[in-house]
């Protein structure tokens, strides 16, 4: 018997437009051979599964939905739902009380790995070399001696819990910070302001197969405008090249952090870390580690298993049957 699988999509966040992509990219490349699946949207207003275009509420009870007399009950779930409640870890707190397998990580990894600012800071005790930054609490102003003091400018001002590049500014000059801290907390309360490392961005992606992981090929990010905002992400203003055209070394340095990442961070399922190779020293630097990706055509996963010689569909494929052993 086929195993009922569930893409969820959707979600509380700026990014709902992003993860409806990107659950739809998934939708439509799971294997209908092994699985029987449903569309699940995320929504303020409820949880509908979409099947020839009627939304059916899902009772949050069991996370079952009724089919012309049936009752439909999940054997596993992808979760695509990029923000809140998908990637902060709330949803997956609710699937580990009921018991459901998903393809994300566990609910305490999530939240902290969704919380840059905190996040960052945990992977530097770990000896992992990220952008130096300054943490604003809710509430909290720029203190902009403490800043100056610790950063140099260009810095970037950044939403704390927030994914897609919303609310994210470059800042040139200490007089711009006041703005720019006002525009991230329009997506979050805890805002970070970011040391700007100039130079090459790198997407790597990875995920766990037989208990090792596996690096996809890196990706090159190039943006038109002054960094890889949403416009450049999701508008075509950037150009993105896979394989990157970093050097082996660094490449390798980039891939032996991300695997390392992975495994203290006990992550699961699909992962991206971004990276900027500061172009004066030739460092990588870590900027965040994105626990749902982004999965549409235009982001930049497809486009790393797409040149590692793997099908979408045989890839999605492999990560729902990946996350339903583990649950075993």
């Amino acid at each position: 018997m086929k195993k009922v699988i569930g893409v969820l999509m959707g979600g509380y966040s700026s990014e709902f437009e992003i993860s409806i992509l990107s659950g739809t990219t998934v939708l439509n490349n799971l294997s209908t051979e092994d699985f029987d699946v449903y569309a699940v949207h995320i929504l303020k207003k409820g949880w509908f599964a979409v099947v020839d275009e009627n939304s059916i509420r899902i009772d949050r009870n069991t996370f079952t939905f009724e089919l012309n007399g049936r009752t439909i009950q999940f054997d596993g779930l992808f979760n695509a739902v990029h923000g809140t409640p998908g990637e902060d870890g709330k949803l997956q707190g609710y699937l580990e009380m009921m018991g459901i397998p998903h393809t994300s990580c566990d609910s305490f990894e999530a939240a902290l790995t969704f919380n840059k600012g905190e996040c960052n800071q945990v992977l530097r005790d770990f000896g992992i070399r990220c952008a130096p930054s300054v943490y604003l609490h809710p509430g909290q102003n720029a203190d902009y001696d403490l800043i100056t003091r610790r950063l140099n400018f260009p810095v970037f001002v950044k939403p704390s819990r927030a994914g897609s590049s919303f609310g994210v500014s470059r800042v040139e000059t200490p007089g711009e910070l006041d703005a720019a801290v006002e525009y991230a907390r329009s997506e979050d309360d805890r805002v970070i302001v970011e040391q700007g490392v100039i130079g090459t961005e790198v997407g790597c992606g990875a995920f766990m197969k037989d208990g090792e992981v596996i690096i996809l090929p890196l990706t090159e990010i190039v943006p038109k405008n002054a960094f890889f905002d949403y416009k450049a992400k999701y508008n075509g203003e950037s150009e993105e090249i896979t394989p990157a055209r970093i050097s082996d070394t660094i490449a390798s340095e980039i891939a032996h952090t991300t695997k390392k990442v992975y495994e203290m961070l006990h992550l699961k399922g699909i992962v991206r870390v971004d990276y900027i190779i500061e172009k004066t020293t030739g460092l990588p630097y870590l900027i965040e580690v994105n626990t749902v990706p982004g999965l549409s055509p235009a982001s930049i996963v497809p486009q790393q298993v797409r040149e590692a010689g793997m099908s979408l569909k045989d890839f999605f494929t492999f990560i729902v049957v990946e996350s339903l052993s583990k649950s075993r």
